[in-house]
């Protein structure tokens, strides 16, 4: 899939308002360089979902008082390494080499060691099942913005959408799915929101983000009780 050009504009909305002209002129090239390594993404982990990770992650680091150009530019990079996952089947990490790819990627920016390893950081900590701990705001900040696009509405759909990618059934109700393995016809919609979007409210780490993820967990949890009941033919 080739990806159109993206009009981009460093001197327009958030970023402008609290980032400096340098800043904002190094995160929109760190945003075209990664947008490069979306080209073959599956639609679940897509550079659609990349933005919205983005979107929250100015939201939730504003009011967190993060660093914007790290949580930013760690929103940008964080799955760059997505596609040599889902090509292992999951078992390599894409945390982690999303993390060496963007120590090679970023040497080439004028940037302070610190904010560098931050970035690093942020991209290697972010996964939910394992990887580092978030040691940084703006690795809490990065964690909880893609634990929010996992959950609520859009959750609902990626879900769904990520079981369609493999391959996988709707609903496997004559199986204990908690079992089941991942990458398999039985990796349904419903199995991840039983061993991973139920818990993930649970493990929010910023107040901004818990009051978001709350709302979010109590519609997903509600439609997939209403899932339940309409697949056995009860409403």
């Amino acid at each position: 899939m080739k990806l159109m050009p993206e009009p981009y504009s460093p001197s327009h909305g958030p970023d402008a308002a609290d980032l400096t002209a340098s800043d904002a002129d190094l995160l929109a090239d760190i945003r075209r360089q990664a947008r490069v390594h979306f080209s073959q993404a599956r639609g679940s982990h897509d550079w659609d979902h990349t933005l919205r990770v983005h979107r929250l992650c100015r939201h939730i680091g504003a009011a967190e008082g993060a660093d914007l150009l790290v949580a930013e530019a760690a929103a940008y990079l964080h799955d760059i390494g997505r596609a040599y996952q889902d090509r292992s089947n999951g078992h390599l990490c894409h945390a982690e080499k999303g993390a060496n790819m963007a120590r090679e990627m970023l040497a080439a920016f004028k940037l302070p060691d610190r904010r560098r390893e931050n970035i690093i950081h942020c991209i290697a900590a972010h996964r939910f099942r394992r990887g580092e701990d978030p040691r940084t705001v703006e690795a809490r900040v990065v964690f909880d913005a893609d634990k929010l696009d996992a959950i609520g509405a859009v959750g609902i759909a990626r879900a769904f959408l990520f079981a369609g990618e493999l391959g996988a059934r709707l609903h496997s109700p004559e199986v204990d799915v908690t079992k089941a393995p991942a990458y398999s016809s039985n990796d349904t919609g419903y199995r991840e929101y039983l061993v991973k979007l139920s818990k993930i409210h649970e493990r929010i780490l910023t107040p901004a983000g818990r009051r978001l993820a709350e709302e979010r967990h109590r519609f997903m949890a509600g439609f997939f009780n209403r899932f339940l009941e309409e697949y056995e033919g009860e409403k």
